[in-house]
């Protein structure tokens, strides 16, 4: 085995007999927007014990307000620990920490010192079966991890939708009864980032809001809803507010919460001067548009996996750009352009809540109701060939670089054209071709290297 005992370090005082330092991942969070920090996160799992540790130290340390990552290797993920095992006792290298297959004693002892009220750590996965992964973390004194039965499932393998929201509903109240007092369990949904790109935001953010729901419902307190840059600033800005106003709305008031934005999850810009430039843009897209938390893309991410080194690099521009730009004191004021700018009768929120409400329509408990809305094709991801999704929705980019839908199939979508206007023709997408659909999936990219170009633009538009 890797790493070892040789780890044991100090860990976090405490006065004897006293009570446990919390050290829940929401109330981090909640603490630090109170403060007016956003929280930057890295992408970031490593195999060896030693060089996981050192990842989250230098994660620590960076000059930001930051949480840690465990990100989980992919024998972990699908359930294969036999050869996760066999793996650490041969010292191959894995593409993450497996969590379920080191000793929780070992995992304790690459945390002590390190994760504590001041710098919690989420454990990231991918996994539709995630029982191990959960008993793990919890044992090895953790209490934050993502995903979803929508999620990480449909973009993931082939497991059955049915079968993951039975065993998403079974992990929730596991973790739930597995995390003591005073920690308060954390689950982020990673229903905003279906497929990484080009679904429109009016279904990203009912994803998102679904899964967080069907989180509270099974037990779990403190949520977090995710959101990733999609093409275009005002349209995402609009998306993380009315994920905001509907987790409001949908949620119940005792739930802890707070919204999560990516970076930018697509074909990422190749030249460093693009990559930073997006980077920045979506730092400041979630100051602006009141997102608590950020998951953060390096410079290297069209090139290979990046460095501990260049994720700090990340973090630190991040934290940079996000404290040079204005935070809004209040709501937009009314008028033309305001209440949309807060979200409150924006495009998106008017998608996001129609998709919901027909949802929650189709039956009382929420996961036969996701299941049968992807059964009849209400909820149905653009491009995603999972078999229990419909597949006949279709997305374009638009002339104003905003995400719409060309084909809704039976959804409920309200942004696609009106009856007339297709008849016309008027607002309608031409049917997208391979190279329509690949120009649109290195669109953002493009746009961002060119600004790094002599003479480029403005890749923030």
């Amino acid at each position: 085995m890797t790493g070892g005992a040789a780890l044991l370090v100090p860990g976090v005082q405490r006065e004897p007999g006293g009570p446990e330092p919390d050290t829940s991942f929401g109330g981090f969070v909640a603490r630090a927007a109170a403060a007016g920090r956003l929280v930057v996160q890295p992408r970031m799992g490593f195999g060896d014990p030693r060089r996981m540790r050192a990842g989250l130290e230098r994660t620590k340390a960076a000059v930001a307000t930051t949480v840690g990552t465990l990100t989980i290797d992919s024998y972990t993920r699908v359930g294969d620990t036999a050869a996760a095992r066999a793996a650490v006792a041969e010292g191959t290298a894995l593409n993450g920490y497996p969590i379920a297959t080191h000793p929780a004693a070992l995992t304790r002892s690459l945390l002590d010192g390190v994760a504590g009220p001041g710098f919690p750590v989420q454990v990231r996965h991918g996994s539709s079966r995630p029982e191990a992964i959960l008993r793990a973390l919890a044992a090895a004194g953790l209490d934050a991890t993502e995903g979803g039965p929508v999620s990480y499932c449909l973009p993931y393998g082939r497991t059955p939708l049915a079968e993951s929201v039975e065993n998403w509903a079974r992990c929730c109240e596991l973790l739930a009864s597995l995390v003591p007092a005073p920690r308060t369990p954390h689950l982020e949904s990673f229903g905003g980032c279906m497929l990484g790109q080009l679904c429109p935001p009016g279904l990203l953010v009912a994803l998102s809001l679904l899964e967080g729901m069907f989180f509270v419902r099974h037990g779990i307190r403190s949520v977090s809803l995710s959101y990733a840059q999609q093409t275009d600033p005002a349209q995402d800005a609009e998306a993380v507010r009315a994920l905001r106003r509907l987790a409001g709305e949908f949620l119940p008031a005792a739930v802890d919460r707070h919204v999560v934005l990516y970076t930018y999850m697509g074909v990422f810009p190749h030249t460093a001067r693009g990559a930073t430039r997006l980077l920045e843009a979506s730092a400041r897209l979630a100051v602006r548009s009141g997102a608590q938390r950020l998951i953060v893309k390096t410079a290297a991410e069209a090139h290979r996996i990046p460095t501990v080194l260049e994720n700090v690099r990340a973090l630190e521009t991040a934290a940079a750009a996000a404290a040079l730009c204005e935070r809004p004191d209040a709501p937009s004021p009314a008028g033309p352009g305001g209440a949309e700018r807060d979200g409150a009768d924006s495009e998106v929120y008017r998608e996001a809540r129609a998709f919901v409400e027909a949802v929650l329509e189709l039956d009382e408990d929420l996961g036969r109701a996701l299941r049968a809305a992807f059964a009849r094709g209400v909820l149905d991801v653009p491009y995603c060939l999972h078999p229990d999704n419909a597949g006949r929705s279709r997305s374009f980019v638009d002339a104003d670089g905003r995400l719409r839908w060309s084909e809704t199939g039976a959804m409920p979508a309200v942004s696609f054209p009106a009856a007339g206007a297709r008849a016309s023709g008027a607002g309608r997408a031409a049917a997208l071709t391979s190279d329509g659909l690949l120009a649109a999936l290195h669109g953002v990219s493009r746009r961002y290297d060119a600004y790094g170009a002599p003479g480029g633009g403005d890749g923030a538009r």
